[in-house]
C-alpha cells in the first residue's frame, strides 16, 4: 500500500510518516515546506505543495492507495476576524480538494485528523462520538464541515471512503502551543496555577496518535466512521501539571491563584495595553481555556478497530521530555 500524507512535515508528520513506514507501506509526502533534516529514512517519496492548489493535489494523488490529510491551518487563541477566510480556505477548500482528487483518482480510503473542539463547550458532561457537534471558533467551524466533505465520499463502487480521527489534545516533543508552554514553565519553575486545576482534560501522545492513524488506515470497518482519539482516559489538570512536574524532576506547584480575579485583572489588561501599543501577555480567552473542562469518551476506536494505546499519561511524559532534552527544546 502506498500512502500520501499532506502536512506531513507538522508537528505529528513525521510520527505518522513513521509508523506508516513500520506498517510496510510505501510514503509520498505533501507539505508546503521541505521537511527537517533527518525527519524520515530515506525512500520517502516527497512533494512540496499547497493544498488550496488543486493542480498540484491532483498530481499528488496520481499513483496512491490512501490519503491521510493533516494539512489544516491550527487553533489559535482568540484569532482576528480576517483570518476567518483562511481557515476556510486550508482547512474546508483544501480538503475539498484532496477529496475531490482522491475520488477521481480511484483510492480507497481517505483518513482526516480532525478535533474535539467540533463537539463545543461540555457542560460538564462526557462527550461521545454521538454528542451532537457545536463548535465555537472559526478552526472547530472549519474542521466539522472538511469532516463532511470527508464523511460524503463514495469510491467508484459507490461505497464510504472517509474516516475522521477527533483527536483530543496531542502532546509530544515537538507540539507547540499550550502544552508546550506549561512545560517551559513548568521547568522554569515559573508557573503559577488558575483556580484548583479540577477541571478535566483529554490528551493523547503524538506516537499513539500516528498507530490510529495506521488502524483507520487498514481496518475495512473505519470507512464512513468517526473516532476519538485518546489515550483512553481523562484527567484533571491539577492531576496533569504532577504528571509533568513529576517527568521533569519538579516539585509540583504548592499555590494557585483565583479564577475570578484574574480573570477580572485580565480584562482591564486587554483594555488598557492597546492603548499603549503593548499586546496584553494574557487574555480572558486563554483563562478561559485554561480552565474548560473536555471529558471524552475514546472507547469506540478501541473497540471497532483494536486500537490500543501504548503511552499512558506517565509514559508519555517522560518520553517527550526525553526527547525535548535531546533535542535541546527543554
Amino acid at each position: 500500500m502506498k500512502v500520501l500524507v499532506t502536512g506531513a512535515t507538522g508537528a505529528v508528520g513525521p510520527r505518522v510518516v513513521s509508523a506508516l513506514l513500520d506498517a510496510g507501506c510505501a510514503v509520498r509526502t505533501f507539505s508546503m515546506d521541505p521537511p527537517p533534516a533527518g525527519a524520515w529514512p530515506d525512500g520517502v517519496e516527497m512533494l512540496i505543495g499547497d493544498v488550496t492548489d488543486v493542480a498540484a493535489v491532483g498530481a499528488a494523488v496520481q499513483g496512491v492507495d490512501s490519503v491521510i490529510h493533516m494539512a489544516a491551518l491550527l487553533h489559535i487563541v482568540n484569532p482576528p476576524p480576517t483570518l476567518r477566510e483562511k481557515y476556510e480556505r486550508v482547512n474546508v477548500g483544501g480538503t475539498s480538494n484532496v477529496v475531490n482528487a482522491a475520488v477521481r483518482a480511484g483510492l480507497r480510503r481517505v483518513v482526516i485528523f480532525s478535533t474535539i473542539a467540533v463537539y463545543g463547550p461540555s457542560d460538564g458532561k462526557i462527550i461521545t462520538e454521538s454528542t451532537p457537534p457545536n463548535p465555537d471558533t472559526f478552526y472547530a467551524e472549519t474542521k466539522l464541515r472538511a469532516e463532511r466533505i470527508v464523511l460524503a465520499a463514495k469510491d467508484l463502487q459507490g461505497r464510504p471512503m472517509g474516516t475522521v480521527l477527533r483527536l483530543g489534545a496531542v502532546y509530544g516533543s515537538r507540539i507547540k502551543g499550550n502544552y508546550q508552554r506549561l512545560m517551559q514553565s513548568l521547568a522554569r519553575g515559573r508557573f503559577l496555577p488558575i483556580g484548583k486545576g479540577l477541571n478535566r482534560r483529554t490528551l493523547v501522545y503524538d506516537k499513539d496518535v500516528a498507530l490510529a492513524a495506521v488502524a483507520a488506515l487498514k481496518h475495512p470497518d473505519a470507512a464512513g466512521r468517526i473516532y476519538n482519539v485518546s489515550d483512553g482516559e481523562y484527567y484533571s489538570l491539577d492531576h496533569i501539571i504532577a504528571v509533568m512536574c513529576q517527568a521533569l524532576g519538579r516539585k509540583a506547584p504548592r499555590w494557585s491563584l483565583p479564577v475570578a480575579p484574574v480573570r477580572l485583572a485580565a480584562g482591564m489588561i486587554e483594555k488598557a495595553m492597546p492603548l499603549a501599543g503593548l499586546n496584553p501577555p494574557i487574555s480572558r480567552a486563554t483563562i478561559d481555556k485554561y480552565t474548560e473542562d473536555v471529558a471524552v469518551d475514546s472507547r469506540l476506536i478501541q473497540r471497532e478497530l483494536g486500537f490500543a494505546p501504548k503511552y499512558d499519561l506517565p509514559t508519555g511524559w517522560k518520553d517527550a521530555i526525553r526527547e525535548m532534552r535531546q533535542s535541546g527544546e527543554l
